[in-house]
């Protein structure tokens, strides 16, 4: 997979090099046009994780990047408007991230969402106590984790 990952970079690189442009778009065409490349040539490899993987490292931060607008925008118009809107609390959401690499990814990317903040792992490693500060239904909150942020990033570590 790591060899994919540096061909690709080679190829964007190239790419770069014979446009003459140094651009982010367009070594990010680079980027996909080495992506597409690779992907005509390995089609009949077994390995094609890196193929798998790219796309739905793509999605996540895509996703991720929405939510992080929304989550903003919230905030700012709750500091905007005089009348006062959230409604602080501290959830309890069970995990179903196992290893450190998958708890600490998890536990960073949700405190990076304005209005959430990761206050304590369990000890044995399953719970984590969030505060939230928009909390309206804690269950509809923990579905909402449960089926967003964990689930998309569980299948890109897995």
């Amino acid at each position: 997979m790591m060899k994919h990952f540096l061909m690709n970079l080679l190829l964007s690189f190239i790419w770069v090099a014979l446009t003459g442009s140094m651009y982010y778009s367009n070594f990010l065409f680079g980027f996909l046009l080495g992506f597409f490349i690779l992907w005509i040539m390995n089609r009949n490899e077994d390995d094609q994780r890196y193929f798998f993987r790219v796309p739905k490292i793509i999605s996540f931060l895509f996703y991720f990047l929405y939510e992080m607008i929304a989550a903003n925008l919230q905030v700012a118009y709750d500091v905007i408007t005089p009348k006062y809107f959230f409604k602080p609390g501290i959830v309890k959401y069970p995990m179903k991230a196992r290893t450190d690499l998958e708890i600490n990814l998890l536990s960073t990317i949700i405190s990076m969402t304005p209005g959430t903040l990761i206050l304590d792992v369990s000890e044995d490693k399953t719970t984590l106590y969030i505060h939230v500060m928009y909390l309206k239904d804690k269950d509809q909150f923990i579905a909402q984790m449960e089926n967003g942020i964990e689930k998309k990033l569980l299948e890109l570590l897995r």
